[in-house]
């Protein structure tokens, strides 16, 4: 199935937030080259419940404190989420959890 790229603002994220699903998170996934795996899916479940609960996308700081605090601290540091999401881990998740880029991200 082909990524519906008019769903998508320029920079990938997703223009309303109701027409995310998991095979469009598999799909955002695919095109950033991101292989989801369980792992994966705890960390865009938090940010999506983070997203539900404060009506915004976490910076690298709020995120990582967020995961921590859910996931323990293992999970909860910047090295683990930049080896699930490379590059801007708050981005890249943010952008296959169907959710707006973070506001202080470049």
């Amino acid at each position: 199935m082909t990524l519906d790229k008019t769903i998508l603002d320029e920079e990938g994220y997703l223009l309303d937030l109701a027409d995310w699903s998991t095979e469009l998170a598999e799909q955002l996934a695919t095109e950033e080259g991101v292989a989801l795996s369980d792992a994966h899916w705890e960390i865009i479940h938090l940010l999506r419940n983070f997203y539900e609960e404060y009506g915004l996308s976490p910076a690298m700081r709020p995120l990582v404190k967020a995961v921590s605090k859910s996931l323990g601290s293992e999970k909860g540091r910047s090295i683990y989420l930049m080896t699930l999401f490379p590059g801007s881990p708050p981005k890249l998740a943010a952008k296959i959890a169907g959710l707006p880029k973070p506001a202080n991200c470049l």
